[in-house]
C-alpha cells in the first residue's frame, strides 16, 4: 500500500513519486495529520497526457469484447481486494462515517460491469437507406482523452460513474483527485492495474491543475462534479475549445411532505436525505415543504428522530461526522445565524455540539419559521441543516420547492397516487424521489437541470456523453449519380436566348 505521507502521482500501472513535501492533510474529526499531496509540475501533465493519449489510441483499436473483459476484471479486482483500508483512508481525510466509506466503494463494480455490457449491446444503428443499393448505417467513436474532477464528499464513486463509461467507450482517462481525498483515491488507482499501461492517470493537487486539464489541446471532454461557481467556470473553460462537459453543480433539494403521507415514514426518511454524510451530498433535502394538515406532527417525529443520532469521529460509532474543512463550517454556521436572525427557529441543534471533539462539528439541525428571504433557502448549504416550511396545501408545496435556481432532485412522501405522479411532472428536477430518498440506479440518468448541472453521468446517457455518433455511407459498388456536378442544362431556371423561352430542371 501506498505511503499517504509521500506525495505521488498515478500513472498505470505504478505510482510516481512527486518532489516536495507536498501539502498536509487533516483528519476533520481530530486536526490530526493523516498524510500529504503534491501537485505535478505544468510540464509533468504535459508528459502525461501525451503518454494517455498515445495508449488510448491502442485501446480505442481494441474490440468491444476485450474490453469489457478487462472492465470486468477491474470489478472483480475491487470485489476480491482489500476495501478496508481504502475506506479507512477516506474517513480519516473526509471525515465521512466509516460504514459510508466501505459502502461507497462497495458500489463501484456494479457500474464497470454496467458499462463493460452496455458498450457491447450498443454500438451504432443501421438506417433505412435514402439510396438503393447503398448501405447507411451510424457507428461511435471515442473523443479521445476524458477529464475527470470529482469531490471529496463521494472521491470515489462519482469519478468511477464517469470513468467507467468512458473506458468502455474508448477513452483514456485522467482523474484530477480532490485534495480532501487524494489518499484514498491514490490507494484506489492500484485496481485499475488490470488496464494497458498509461491508458489511465490519477493527478493530485488544486484548482491549477484542473485548468491545465481541462484547457489542455490533448483532453477531449470533460466530467465535473462540485459547486455551481466552479461548474460554471469549467463549463466556460470547455465551451471556450469547443469540448464537450457533463457538469454536475450541486443543489439546494426539496422533500415534500403530503397531508397523504405517512409521517413517521416520511420523518425517517427525512433524517436520512437532509443528514446522510453530515448533508454533505449534493442531493440533500435542505428545504422540506409540509403541508400544514401534518405540519405539527411531522416537525414533533422529525426533531425526535434526529435527536437520536450520534455526533463523532466517523471510526467511531456516529452517523454524523465533521464537515470537511473549517470553512466548510464557517459557511453552515454563517447561513444558521442569518436564518435565526431574521426569526427562524431552532428546535433541534444549531451550533457546534459540545463534546465531538476538536474537529469541524456542526450538530444536526432543524430550523422552523424559515422564509425564502433567508440565504440558507437560496444557497447550497452542504451541511447538516433543514428548514421546514409550512404550506397550506400540495400545489403551494410544488410551487415553492420549483422556486429555486437548482434542479437537482426532489423527494415526495405521499400515500396519494395522483400527488406522485403530479409531483414526478411538475417538479422541476432532474431526479425525482417518492416514498424512496437518495437512490441511484446504474442504468438510470444521473443529474439536474437549471443551476445544478448539464448533461447526464449513468445510463445510456452516460455512455453517450464519452462518445461521438459518426455517420455512414457505402456504396458497395462506385457508380456515378444522376446529380453530380455538372448538372444538364434543362436543371437551370433561366432565360432561353434563342427561343425567348424559359425552363427548369
Amino acid at each position: 500500500m501506498r505511503d499517504p505521507f509521500k506525495s505521488t502521482y498515478y500513472l498505470n500501472p505504478k505510482h510516481v513519486p512527486l518532489e516536495g513535501g507536498g501539502t498536509t492533510l487533516v483528519n476533520p474529526s481530530t486536526l490530526q495529520p493523516v498524510g500529504v499531496f503534491g501537485e505535478p509540475s505544468p510540464q509533468i501533465v504535459n508528459q502525461v497526457l501525451d503518454r494517455v493519449n498515445a495508449a488510448q489510441r491502442r485501446w480505442s483499436a481494441m474490440d468491444c469484447k476485450s474490453r469489457a473483459r478487462v472492465l470486468h476484471q477491474i470489478a472483480n479486482d475491487i470485489e476480491s481486494g482489500d476495501m478496508t483500508e481504502i475506506a479507512r483512508l477516506m474517513t480519516l481525510e473526509t471525515g465521512k462515517p466509516y460504514p459510508e466509506s466501505i459502502g461507497e466503494i462497495a458500489n463501484i463494480p456494479p457500474v464497470f460491469r454496467y458499462y463493460a455490457e452496455m458498450a457491447r449491446n450498443d454500438a451504432g444503428k443501421i438506417a433505412g437507406t435514402m439510396q438503393t443499393g447503398s448501405f447507411q448505417y451510424q457507428t461511435y467513436e471515442p473523443y479521445g482523452v476524458s477529464v475527470h474532477v470529482v469531490p471529496y464528499n463521494f472521491p470515489l464513486i462519482l469519478g468511477s460513474w464517469s470513468m467507467a463509461a468512458s473506458l468502455a467507450a474508448g477513452n483514456g482517462v485522467v482523474l484530477k483527485a480532490s485534495p480532501a481525498g487524494t489518499l484514498c483515491t491514490m490507494a484506489f488507482m492500484e485496481f485499475f492495474r488490470a488496464l494497458p499501461q498509461d491508458l489511465i492517470a490519477c493527478l493530485p493537487g488544486g484548482a491549477d491543475v484542473g485548468k491545465q486539464l481541462i484547457a489542455s489541446p490533448k483532453t477531449h471532454v470533460v466530467a465535473f462534479t462540485g459547486s455551481v461557481p466552479t461548474g460554471r467556470a469549467v463549463a466556460v473553460a470547455a465551451a471556450e475549445n469547443l469540448k464537450p462537459a457533463v457538469i454536475e453543480a450541486g443543489g439546494s433539494d426539496p422533500l415534500i411532505v403530503s397531508k397523504h403521507a405517512d409521517i413517521a415514514v416520511a420523518a425517517a426518511g427525512a433524517v436520512t436525505a437532509a443528514f446522510l454524510q453530515s448533508g454533505q451530498v449534493c442531493t440533500s433535502s435542505e428545504r422540506i415543504f409540509v403541508v400544514d394538515d401534518v405540519y405539527d406532527d411531522f416537525v414533533d417525529e422529525f426533531v425526535a428522530r434526529t435527536r437520536k443520532l450520534r455526533i463523532g469521529d466517523g471510526m467511531g460509532v456516529a452517523e454524523i461526522g465533521p464537515l470537511a474543512s473549517k470553512e466548510a463550517r464557517n459557511k453552515v454556521e454563517r447561513l444558521v445565524r442569518d436564518a435565526t436572525e431574521k426569526g427562524a427557529v431552532v428546535e433541534v441543534g444549531g451550533g457546534i455540539p459540545d463534546d465531538a471533539g476538536p474537529g469541524w462539528f456542526f450538530a444536526p439541525t432543524i430550523l422552523t419559521g424559515v422564509t425564502t428571504d433567508m440565504a440558507l433557502t437560496q444557497e447550497e448549504v452542504f451541511g447538516p441543516v433543514a428548514s421546514v416550511i409550512r404550506v397550506s396545501d400540495f400545489d403551494q408545496a410544488l410551487e415553492l420547492a420549483n422556486a429555486s435556481q437548482f434542479g437537482l432532485g426532489g423527494c415526495l412522501f405521499t400515500g396519494d397516487l395522483d400527488e406522485a405522479f403530479q409531483g414526478v411532472n411538475e417538479l422541476q428536477v432532474g431526479m425525482v424521489w417518492v416514498n424512496n430518498p437518495l437512490v441511484d440506479n446504474d442504468a438510470l440518468p444521473f443529474g439536474g437541470v437549471k443551476n445544478s448541472g448539464l448533461g447526464r453521468t449513468l445510463g445510456l446517457q452516460g455512455l453517450e456523453a464519452f462518445r461521438r455518433p459518426k455517420m455512414v455511407v457505402i456504396d458497395p459498388k462506385a457508380k456515378e449519380a444522376g446529380w453530380w456536378y455538372p448538372y444538364p442544362d434543362e436543371w437551370f431556371y433561366s432565360d432561353d436566348v434563342q427561343g425567348g423561352r424559359k425552363h427548369t430542371g
